[in-house]
């Protein structure tokens, strides 16, 4: 693995977690460097990280708190 790859992969201790469990990526990013972006598109969709996950997970909170705050107002 090229240095520039390893060090982006130490950056974030996500990446060092989705890598381990997903050991196939290391003879990817071995043979193709490249291939980083794609692998943290991957564990981004997995962990859910991405911006939409974030806006659906804020969604579902205000979701809760609209439907606690109606049953706690009808009492």
């Amino acid at each position: 693995m090229n240095r520039n790859t390893y060090e982006k992969l130490y950056t974030d201790n996500n990446y060092i977690k989705y890598l381990r469990e997903n050991s196939y990526w290391y003879k990817n990013l071995n043979r193709n460097p490249e291939s980083i972006e794609k692998m943290i598109e991957e564990m981004k969709e997995r962990y859910g990280l991405r911006f939409k996950d974030k806006i659906d997970k804020a969604k579902t909170s205000l979701d809760l708190i609209n439907a606690f705050m109606t049953v706690t107002k009808d009492n």
